[in-house]
């Protein structure tokens, strides 16, 4: 879960990280009470989940409360990078002397975490690793020892953050990694970590990606997820429990495990083009068991999704044979009854394969067709998509 900027300053503070929280606002009224009460220029930011927001006109300094009033008026309820802006940070505008880029993340590739600082923040860090890669540092961290203040040290001294700043940035860096660790992000991003007037040290913006997979251990992360942003599907699929994200295409697509999923999208894009360019609708992935309830939640999700034309279930039997699949099926189509309107091409295989495939056939379904391989039965759902 990607947190706004607002909620991610929430965790910095709590894990003391130098920072100005500002006050969160929905209406410019609100935006212009809170620039009365700070009393000084401020900034209103929008929030959103997304970067780039200076660049599209999400965020302008305001030197009176009349000011504070028109920029939140003209930036709630703008779009940017597709994403409806619905409340503005205000915060206390700050004398900035210099910019740096500080950030703790995930490193899939070498299955480790990574530190990557700049003293060149402020921008996009992929722009100035374009420009100058070499003012991008990208400093490996060891996930069994992890950050200490001799790691810190040598972050501080490789990235070549000032020298008077060495302290401060010591322990920012180490506060920081307690946000990464203690609340079990996949990233911490600052960017400007930035050197106020008098030698201060201040993280001015903040961005955290929090692992869902962690949730459990983090009943209180449920506060910051923004329902009304949401799609609906997705969020009907949360609370069913299925891990679902929705696509912009014509085809749903049923299947279990992830790997599966996966090359089902791939071969659903390519049989597509032969099909007036139909697409996915969406990944599904409901896992190793395949109940009548589980299957008619994840046909319920994707057939209430307007733009979902057919529907592909791709099953390779398993811990659960395809026989209890077919089942799961059948079952499905009973409880969702006349709700299933849209056609379903089943490709089964792996353990009990002819089992599951009897089942269907006698079922005899007039919304299901059977196809054996999976690239057959992707071209089948991409036809039927356009017909």
């Amino acid at each position: 879960m990607d947190l706004m900027e607002y909620q991610a300053k929430e965790l910095f503070a709590k894990h003391d990280v130098p920072v100005t929280l500002g006050t969160v606002v929905t209406t410019a009224e609100e935006a212009k009470a809170a620039a009365e009460q700070i009393g000084a220029t401020v900034v209103v930011k929008a929030q959103v989940k997304a970067g780039g927001r200076g660049k599209a006109g999400g965020v302008k300094l305001a030197k009176t409360p009349d000011e504070a009033y028109e920029h939140a008026s003209n930036i709630l309820g703008m779009e940017i990078k597709g994403l409806t802006v619905n409340r503005v940070l205000i915060v206390p505008a700050a004398e900035i002397v210099e910019e740096y880029y500080f950030s703790f993340l995930l490193d899939r590739a070498n299955r480790s975490y990574l530190t990557i600082a700049s003293v060149e923040g402020g921008v996009e860090i992929e722009e100035v690793a374009k420009t100058n890669p070499d003012a991008v540092r990208q400093i490996p961290v060891d996930a069994t020892t992890g950050v200490d203040e001799q790691k810190a040290r040598e972050i501080v001294a490789d990235a070549k953050f000032p020298l008077e700043l060495a302290d401060q940035a010591v322990g920012t860096i180490l506060a920081l990694w307690k946000v990464f660790v203690e609340e079990d992000a996949t990233l911490v991003e600052v960017n400007p970590l930035a050197r106020l007037a008098g030698d201060k040290l201040e993280a001015l913006d903040g961005k955290v990606s929090l692992d869902e997979n962690a949730d459990f251990r983090h009943p209180e992360h449920a506060e910051f997820e923004d329902k009304a942003a949401a799609d609906p599907l997705e969020a009907k699929a949360k609370e069913k429990g299925l891990n679902y994200v929705k696509l912009d295409g014509e085809v749903g697509i049923i299947g279990n495990g992830a790997g599966l999923v996966m090359s089902t999208l791939d071969v659903v894009a390519y049989a597509g083009e032969s099909h007036g360019g139909v697409k996915p609708a969406n990944f599904l992935d409901i896992g190793g068991g395949a109940s009548a309830e589980v299957m008619a939640n994840g046909l319920d999700v994707i057939l209430n999704d307007p733009q979902v034309k057919s529907v592909f279930v791709n099953v390779f039997g398993g811990i659960t044979a395809c026989d209890a699949v077919a089942n799961g099926i059948k079952g499905a189509l009973e409880l969702l009854g006349d709700n299933a309107t849209k056609p379903l091409v089943v490709r089964l295989d792996g353990n009990k394969v002819e089992e599951g495939r009897a089942i269907l056939d006698e079922l005899n379904h007039p919304l299901v067709t059977q196809v054996d391989t999976m690239d057959g039965a992707a071209d089948k759902a991409a036809e039927l998509a356009n017909a």
